[in-house]
């Protein structure tokens, strides 16, 4: 999911130059990686020597791994799954 406008990105690679179809902003950067993680040391929570200055525009991290967000309906299912589990897990003591 593009991290300005929200869009589904469907690539499975991200390459440096790759920019979101729908806004057009960088992919490959700390704003749409799953590491990133603001307050952490280098608001990263992967261990990188150098800092990236603008975490908007693309950068040539290594450690880049595409953000994946879970859609909305996915997670109604996992709440099914959980209150199934819940429900036997309670069934067992009652």
């Amino acid at each position: 999911m593009c991290w300005k406008c929200g869009s589904e990105i469907k690539d499975e690679i991200i390459g440096r130059s790759s920019v979101c179809g729908v806004c057009g902003k960088d992919l490959h950067s700390c704003r749409n990686c799953g590491f990133y993680s603001p307050g952490s040391h280098y608001d990263c929570r992967e261990t990188v020597s150098d800092p990236v200055s603008d975490k908007e525009r693309a950068n040539f991290c290594d450690s880049f791994r595409v953000k994946r967000v879970w859609a909305k309906n996915s997670m109604q299912g996992m709440d099914d799954k959980v209150a199934a589990a819940k429900k036997a897990f309670d069934s067992l003591f009652g």
